[in-house]
């Protein structure tokens, strides 16, 4: 693969594309929770590239059931659909079944591939099998900080670290004193760097819990008996809506009076923001991820762009969504776009 582009040091800022037409175009999203798919992109009836048909990959590391894939899913078709490109979608929790999805897509000769990098070293070597195949890779989401040592073209996302700290720092003006970290799934680099980020920046005590983020009675009975066992924890933080609004739950049973924060967004998690179960959210915008990533192979096959000129990663967060801005944000969530 040719890498001969520009060269920058700085951090490219939270890119703000036309993608607000694209929500028009996005197909229907995926509750398969991870199974394998084709999308056309028969839905676009107007605005459709007329450049030759493309087949792009996205394959990520969803679990079953996590909603969030749904929304990074929608942003992919959106693009999907504008830039004629025929779209194959994949997903494992487990790193090694997730390579091996990659293998199948390059052993379909596709024109390009974004992957997520939630456990880097295992897709090390089938990321090197596509270049040595001449497709181009990018990443999202997760591996902000690996992308580039695996040699992928471009990757977008937050930086989890930083996004970590902006909630340490949050949790700071809140008062709070101590707080617990709930990682759903061990070894997801991602996740790691989050709680890392809020340790760093938080005054109070941080503490890491970790559960199965597969079975959420387990989650919620974990994070129960630990509210229990400790008075002393008045912020619980997640790592996903759907487990901030599980945790607000084992809230109520413990009789904790913990609050609850969190990462990522979708439809039931605003409406808690609304209520009051949840205090706020960091929002990395997962459709624009899909988006960007989808679009970003398709200019690069079209006109040889690299989005933060193959050096600097495109950053879509974070963002703070709490009741003073939730409002806004609610119209486009219940649209699984947000």
């Amino acid at each position: 693969m040719d890498r001969s582009y520009p060269r920058s040091r700085k951090l490219v800022p939270m890119v703000a594309m036309a993608a607000a037409a694209a929500l028009t175009l996005a197909g229907c999203s995926s509750s398969s929770g991870g199974k394998e798919s084709e999308e056309g992109g028969a839905n676009a009836s107007a605005g459709k590239a007329n450049t030759p048909r493309m087949t792009v990959a996205l394959v990520t590391h969803q679990s079953p059931g996590d909603t969030f894939w749904d929304i990074v899913r929608k942003g992919a078709e959106a693009a999907a659909a504008k830039d004629n490109i025929k779209l194959i979608y994949a997903a494992d929790p487990n790193a090694g079944n997730q390579a091996s999805k990659v293998q199948n897509v390059i052993d379909q000769k596709v024109d390009g591939i974004a992957i997520t990098l939630a456990k880097p070293d295992a897709l090390r070597d089938v990321v090197g099998k596509a270049k040595a195949a001449n497709i181009p890779v990018v990443g999202l989401n997760s591996g902000v900080s690996e992308w580039q040592k695996l040699g992928l073209m471009e990757f977008f996302g937050q930086d989890e670290t930083v996004a970590g700290e902006a909630l340490g720092k949050r949790l700071n003006e809140a008062g709070a004193k101590k707080a617990v970290c709930v990682i759903q799934e061990q070894g997801n680099i991602g996740l790691t760097q989050r709680c890392d980020g809020v340790k760093k920046t938080f005054e109070g005590t941080t503490e890491t819990l970790n559960v199965n983020g597969t079975d959420m009675p387990s989650v919620k009975s974990t994070i129960t008996a630990k509210l229990k066992t400790d008075s002393d924890i008045d912020y619980v933080v997640a790592l996903g809506a759907p487990f901030a609004l599980t945790a607000a739950q084992s809230v109520d049973e413990s009789g904790s009076k913990a609050k609850v924060a969190t990462f990522d967004l979708n439809k039931e998690l605003t409406g808690a923001i609304s209520k009051g179960d949840i205090e706020f959210a960091v929002d990395q915008q997962p459709y624009l991820q899909g988006y960007l990533a989808i679009d970003s192979l398709w200019l690069y096959k079209n006109n040889g762009n690299y989005m933060g000129g193959g050096e600097a990663p495109v950053l879509t967060g974070p963002a703070f969504v709490d009741k003073t801005n939730v409002e806004k944000i609610d119209a486009f969530a219940a649209k699984g776009t947000r």
